[in-house]
């Protein structure tokens, strides 16, 4: 993988959220701690689950690493 989850994650934002990936996005930006770093499935999942009050459900962020898993399998 090249590029980071939180870097993935980041083409989802919009002013406008039209989803909860799109939601996601938009409050992971506004997380300073997050691990912005991190291409570790469990790194970013034991943050969450601690950290990510503002996650409507850990099924979002699952969803997310699905189509970062498929999109980094591509490059």
């Amino acid at each position: 993988m090249s590029k980071s989850f939180y870097h993935f994650l980041m083409k989802f934002r919009h002013p406008l959220p039209e989803n909860a990936i799109s939601v996601f996005a938009n409050d992971a930006y506004l997380d300073h701690s997050f691990p912005k770093t991190s291409q570790e499935y469990n790194e970013v999942s034991s943050y969450l689950e601690f950290n990510g009050h503002y996650l409507e459900s850990m099924t979002v962020f699952d969803e997310a690493w699905e189509l970062y898993i498929h999109s980094e399998a591509k490059e």
